[in-house]
């Protein structure tokens, strides 16, 4: 729960979209969709190990920063 916050914490901060935040996960090879991020976001789906490392790239931050929360970023 504390990294699907953190990652639309982080997300906002950058000024991403969920669109264009899953479109970088897909362009580092992990293919995402919007509604798979958004699902993610809201703890609705699990975030895999896969998943979390992917979007943290996309982030430019740490896969620990993300299960940290925001203020580890």
């Amino acid at each position: 729960m504390l990294a699907a916050r953190t990652i639309e914490i982080l997300r906002t901060e950058r000024g991403l979209g969920q669109r264009q935040l899953a479109a970088r996960c897909t362009a580092l090879g992990r293919p995402m969709s919007n509604t798979m991020l958004s699902r993610i976001e809201l703890a609705k789906r699990r975030c895999d190990i896969d998943d979390l490392v992917a979007i943290a790239e996309a982030l430019q931050v740490s896969p620990a920063a993300l299960l940290q929360g925001p203020g580890a970023a």
